[in-house]
């Protein structure tokens, strides 16, 4: 087996070792969620209105700040994600909390094989699909656990942003999904002086092979937008150019940082 196919062992040994990291770090700031704030950005909450009483199925997600964001606001939430290492924080930050989510371990194409419900929305968000080689399968998963009527919400980083060398000092690779990106990257997002340098594989994934995809599924696409904004400050270079939202140095309105798309199953 090559390292491409080997895709989910090498990232899962990689996402295992950031999670330890990531829970530490001022990024995340788990001791100020665990007094009462919100993880959930103004784009998601924006999206996501009122979700009390709502079944919510979150893809991807990590340690579960996000998910748990989503149990605080009276959602019924299961997260699922493929690291160990985060199922493992998320479950007991949930106990620590005393809050009634619910998280599997499994990576996302294997999910329709464990688990069997459906939800009135499914949501991801934020560097998730990246990991991801399959958008056609990708968006066949999310749409299959969309109960009719349902919604299907993604808030992610813009594709234009991931053609950029990490420093972005020149453009390094393709806006489609031509091929993996293979990288031995120091530090992480979160922490970048962390003590890590472990291989990754990705595939950088433009917004037709996104959208079209979702549509073939059966999706229905409701809204769609960009933002030249992030609300995270984990890339190089940034300036902050309003409270919490960032752009790039040099680059500042010029190039789409986020996008979101609500998608509903007819």
């Amino acid at each position: 087996m090559n390292e491409v196919e080997n895709y989910i062992e090498i990232n899962r040994s990689l996402w295992d070792a950031k999670t330890g990291f990531h829970v530490q770090s001022e990024f995340y700031n788990v001791e100020g969620f665990l007094k009462g704030a919100t993880s959930l950005k103004q784009i998601e909450i924006d999206l996501l209105g009122d979700i009390k009483g709502k079944k919510i199925l979150h893809l991807q997600c990590h340690f579960g700040m996000d998910t748990l964001s989503m149990a605080r606001m009276g959602a019924k939430v299961t997260g699922i994600d493929f690291s160990e290492e985060a199922i493992k924080m998320a479950r007991e930050m949930n106990d620590v909390l005393g809050l009634d989510a619910t998280f599997i371990l499994s990576d996302v194409y294997k999910l329709p094989e464990i688990l069997h419900e459906e939800y009135d929305l499914v949501f991801t968000s934020y560097g998730v699909i990246g990991w991801l080689p399959d958008m056609e399968n990708w968006a066949r998963v999310a749409a299959h656990f969309v109960k009719p009527s349902g919604q299907f919400l993604i808030v992610e980083f813009h594709p234009v942003v991931w053609m950029f060398k990490s420093d972005f000092s020149k453009i390094e690779f393709s806006y489609f999904n031509r091929e993996p990106i293979i990288e031995t990257l120091s530090g992480t997002y979160a922490d970048m002086d962390a003590k890590i340098g472990l291989k990754e594989i990705g595939w950088n994934h433009d917004l037709g092979e996104v959208l079209g995809n979702l549509l073939k599924s059966g999706l229905q696409i409701e809204s769609f937008k960009e933002y030249d904004k992030s609300p995270y400050n984990c890339f190089q270079n940034t300036v902050e150019v309003e409270p919490g939202l960032y752009q790039i140095k040099g680059l500042e309105g010029k190039i789409p940082m986020v996008y979101s798309l609500m998608a509903k199953k007819p």
